[in-house]
């Protein structure tokens, strides 16, 4: 069982993206010590609370701060890129740090309609993923002598394609092309299981892989304290509650009673997007952690911690890890 994190580098309302994306970095240096393998970022735009806009600078950041630890992408949202172009990009941080780089994509814009049209894109071209798919991995394969347009640096350094998803779309898709898939189950619960029923139903073996390999997310807010952990996902609670009432901004600071925040049925809806989150002490979060991987089956476990405070962010993975490691 690997187990990796997913860190969207919250922007705090008292920090920055600078702060955000050292943060980042600290907790990739700290990963790696305590065995994660994966330390991942995601593609959001417009977003004043998330900072890994420009995914795969990031990434190039993070790369350099450690030593061992793979980085990647989940995901890049590819109906926002010419798949050229991400092949380049991401053959670059394989050419600087080899052997460690992951290609994770997506199919959602990641933004809004007017930042769509700001990225020159159209909602229309979600509907090319399959196809711009199987391009941007002719670009990463060996590149043959009668091959006009190469990608350099790119292609032949075999660098993973994962695809993520929310919905079975992605997992039939990554099952038809023999690739390995990562369900967003962090906040997209309602279609984990048919999503990996139809991934591992339909898994046809490729090049890439011989049998189906899949992951999925959850949140871990754990502490020394019950009260502690609960206190620390109240910030989570609070950025899904603005999402819904359209007003997204720089993540909030936790609060002792959320009903102060959101109506009830605000609040119902924050943790039912929650439904897969971990929260609470070691032993309350073992049991959580635990009973997922087991519910699912799957062969990897990716945690990430939308938190507020960043050595309390730290510590819940230092706590997710030991529970892991004890596993």
């Amino acid at each position: 069982m690997k187990y990796s994190l997913l860190d969207l580098a919250p922007v705090t309302e008292e920090g920055t993206a600078a702060t955000a994306l050292h943060n980042a970095a600290d907790i990739a240096q700290h990963a790696e010590k305590w065995g994660y393998s994966r330390f991942w970022m995601a593609e959001h735009h417009n977003m004043e609370g998330i900072a890994s806009a420009a995914t795969a600078v990031a990434l190039g950041y993070v790369a350099s701060k450690t030593e061992h630890i793979r980085v990647g992408s989940a995901g890049i949202m590819l109906p926002n890129h010419a798949p050229f172009v991400v092949a380049e990009q991401f053959g670059t941080l394989d050419a600087l740090y080899p052997g460690r780089v992951d290609l994770g994509l997506g199919r959602a814009p990641g933004t809004d309609g007017a930042t769509l049209r700001a990225l020159r894109r159209s909602p229309n071209d979600a509907e090319n993923f399959p196809r711009d798919v199987q391009e941007l991995l002719g670009y990463l394969a060996e590149a043959q002598p009668a091959d006009v347009i190469k990608a350099v640096p790119g292609y032949g350094q075999k660098i993973p394609v994962w695809l993520l998803g929310s919905s079975t779309f992605g997992a039939q898709l990554a099952a038809h092309l023999g690739l390995p898939y990562a369900f967003a189950s962090h906040f997209a619960p309602d279609y984990l299981h048919h999503a990996l029923k139809a991934y591992r139903d339909n898994f046809k073996p490729s090049q890439y892989l011989d049998k189906p390999h899949v992951a999925a997310a959850m949140n871990v807010f754990a502490a020394d304290s019950e009260t502690e952990a609960r206190y620390m996902m109240s910030s989570m609670q609070q950025q899904f509650i603005a999402l819904r009432r359209g007003m997204p901004g720089k993540l909030k600071a936790p609060v002792e009673d959320i009903s102060r925040v959101g109506s009830p049925q605000e609040i119902a809806g924050a943790n039912h997007a929650l439904t897969y989150t971990a929260v609470g002490t070691k032993d309350t979060v073992s049991r959580h952690i635990n009973q997922f991987i087991d519910d699912t089956g799957i062969d990897e476990l990716i945690l990430t911690c939308h938190g507020y405070d960043h050595d309390a962010r730290l510590r819940s993975f230092e706590i997710a890890s030991e529970v892991l490691n004890e596993r």
